[in-house]
């Protein structure tokens, strides 16, 4: 397989150092991580490819691993090092310019409403909420995130400033979530 500058690339030399790389990460080139996050398996977090080995139940760069750290209310987000666009949850690749090169961040769960909406008629595991504000907030690193925001539609403006909370889901939301997603804990944006 040839890479993104015409080398030879077999894929294999994410993080073991052989990229150029230290192996170590962290977006600052010096190898402690920056503001990258410690991973759950005790090492720092790192940049370079993503590899299949990475990919487990447990990385943040697939759903169950993102919403392990939001339910320690840590905001993770992957980082790519070719257009440095954040990527909210993290993913294995970028999707603006297709880079491999991601590193996982912890990032500020602050930001403000760019766009919003009212739901009238939610989905029944929310219906007794209805009804609810939904909006897309640009957090403070640039990232956008849709979720739910705990005001009422006529309190909300755009350009109003939030922060992302996280709440277990309710029993009748669990009885609507799909099987993986029963532990999950739901974002909702409080007005800050």
């Amino acid at each position: 397989m040839t890479g993104p500058n015409g080398e030879q690339d077999d894929g294999t030399d994410a993080i073991d150092g052989t990229d150029g790389t230290d192996g170590t990460g962290g977006i600052d080139g010096t190898g402690t991580g920056g503001d990258a996050i410690e991973t759950d398996g005790g090492s720092p977090g790192r940049q370079g490819r993503v590899t299949s080995e990475e990919l487990t139940a447990e990385s943040h760069f697939v759903l169950p691993g993102f919403f392990s750290a939001l339910a320690e209310e840590r905001l993770v987000g992957g980082r790519c090092h070719g257009c440095n666009t954040v990527l909210v949850p993290p993913r294995p690749a970028c999707y603006a310019c297709g880079s491999r090169e991601i590193a996982v961040e912890e990032l500020s769960r602050n930001g403000e409403i760019v766009t919003y909406t009212e739901v009238r008629r939610p989905a029944p595991a929310f219906a007794a909420d209805a009804p609810l504000t939904i909006a897309i907030v640009e957090l403070d690193s640039g990232a956008r995130l849709t979720g739910r925001v705990a005001a009422d539609y006529d309190d909300v403006e755009i350009g109003t400033p939030v922060e992302l909370t996280v709440r277990e889901l309710t029993e009748e939301e669990r009885e609507f979530a799909l099987d993986h997603e029963t532990d999950w804990p739901l974002h909702v944006f409080e007005p800050a």
